[in-house]
């Protein structure tokens, strides 16, 4: 992996006629470079004599840094296959050696077999199952060094992924039918629920405004769970990421949640750094929710950095030797305070003034507002009804099914898409255009969720309820 991008490194090896040694070449790191006493002791361990010759590996492109130490298994594999005839050109060998032989995994393993192009994998024989759920790949375990003295390849027979699925267009997206958190726990705020489900269902931005403890937290934490299913692609994308964080693989089809803290650098949000360029908050939030609580506290140059991603769906890192390109297919979640001291919707005593008021909503452009789809100006609320997490999910279905089959998600619907919509729902959106002075994006907008209104309660057009619904959820400025 060279900045969460895969390249292809072809290890070459020769044993040359010096003073017996083993060089390895090719702009190799420490970790790389130790290697060599790694293979030395898992060969030697094993019962492999090393001839009186220099043994000079290449890791090639020569100019491209190697820092991983899954290369320990295909530079072993050089010097212990060198005089016999096999043709291993079509593999991709993945793997770091114990000093006993054992082939270990790394958490770099997952993202690379992903990115390469290579359809058959000889790695640790510990991630083996889990990489034949990559389709269309053949997967070759092993446990030790000394299995290839006697090399048999037999492919590793994938596991079906046992969640719950639905089947739409011939294809399978998987959901979970567990919350850990669950919606039954909100009490009240109906209505703040209903943009939620809207949000979830469309995967529409959301902005929620309120005073401190009317649940905008709670209610935003618990989207996650009654997100749309997931593709088996969009799962693969997912536990790319949690490998490179570390984090177990586990193909749970659940989507992605980011809640980076309002101090966060440019940096951490959007990618970059100084030693290679590393994703940042907004990429490993991608087929997810990425939530910004305390919104116009976040650094003014963060919150105008994200216009892009909201709106083309793709952010650039630019660097004087390296420019990457990553996809963010978010859902943009948002919580603030309707002041600075946050009681200006409360039954308590507001502190601030007008002019700190003005100041503190400031922060957050119209630009900015006008790429959240939903927003929403939650108040105290005495009700105690609820609805459950597993009721919201079975509308998501519904609208999901609609969805796939138009081919996008309704936030994600490209510009120019014809909308089948009602003529008196025509007419009110015209009138609400005039009146309200709204601009394409705007109408655009409105119509989007307006569609995924209609997805949710089963109508074949847009009509007039789901258009006044949708005008409800806008931000007036």
């Amino acid at each position: 992996m060279f900045d969460f991008v895969t390249k292809e490194v072809e290890v070459e090896t020769t044993f040359i006629k010096a003073l017996p040694g083993f060089s390895i070449v090719g702009l190799a790191s420490s970790a790389v470079q130790e290697s060599k006493e790694r293979i030395k002791a898992a060969l030697l361990n094993n019962d492999f004599e090393f001839p009186p010759l220099k043994i000079i590996v290449n890791l090639s492109p020569a100019n491209l840094p190697k820092n991983s130490t899954v290369l320990d298994l295909p530079i072993a594999l050089g010097i212990l296959l060198q005089n016999r005839d096999i043709d291993l050109s079509e593999y991709l060998i993945l793997g770091e050696l114990g000093l006993d032989g054992s082939i270990k995994e790394t958490p770099d393993i997952f993202s690379i077999v992903l990115g390469s192009r290579y359809k058959k994998i000889i790695t640790a024989k510990s991630i083996a199952k889990k990489l034949a759920l990559i389709p269309e790949i053949e997967v070759y375990g092993f446990e030790n060094i000394s299995e290839f003295f006697d090399l048999k390849l037999k492919p590793v027979k994938p596991t079906k992924l046992k969640y719950k699925h639905i089947e739409v267009n011939n294809k399978k997206y998987y959901y979970l039918d567990k919350f850990e958190v669950d919606f039954k726990d909100v009490k009240g705020q109906n209505t703040a629920k209903r943009v939620a489900l809207i949000s979830a269902a469309g995967m529409h931005n959301i902005l929620l405004e309120g005073s401190p403890g009317v649940g905008k937290s709670m209610i935003i934490n618990r989207i996650r769970y009654i997100l749309p299913p997931m593709s088996l692609e969009e799962i693969l994308e997912t536990q790319k990421i949690n490998a490179l964080e570390g984090r177990e693989i586990d193909f749970k089809p659940l989507r992605a949640f980011r809640m980076p803290h309002h101090s966060s650098s440019k940096a951490a949000i959007f990618g970059g750094g100084n030693r290679g360029t590393k994703i940042g908050e907004i990429s490993l939030a991608n087929n997810g929710i990425l939530f910004f609580d305390e919104l116009p506290y976040f650094n003014k140059d963060v919150l105008e950095n994200l216009r892009l991603p909201l709106q083309e769906g793709k952010i650039l890192i630019s660097r004087v030797n390296n420019k990457i390109e990553y996809n963010v297919n978010i859902l943009f979640a948002s919580a603030m305070n309707p002041c600075p001291c946050g009681n200006l919707l409360s039954k308590k005593e507001c502190r601030c003034t007008e002019l700190e008021i003005k100041r503190y909503k400031n922060r957050i452009s119209e630009p900015l507002i006008d790429r959240i789809d939903l927003y929403f100006q939650m108040s105290e609320d005495s009700d105690t009804s609820t609805i459950s997490s597993k009721e919201m999910y079975q509308k998501v279905l519904i609208a999901f099914e609609k969805q796939i089959k138009r081919g996008y998600f309704n936030a994600k619907l490209p510009e120019g898409y014809e909308f089948q919509i009602e003529k008196d729902a025509r007419e009110i959106l015209d009138k609400a255009i005039i009146n309200f002075n709204l601009s394409k994006r705007s109408e655009f907008k409105i119509l989007k969720v307006a569609q995924t209104i209609a997805d949710l309660e089963n109508y074949d057009k847009i009509n007039k309820k789901a258009i006044l619904e949708a005008l409800n959820y806008r931000k007036r400025t």
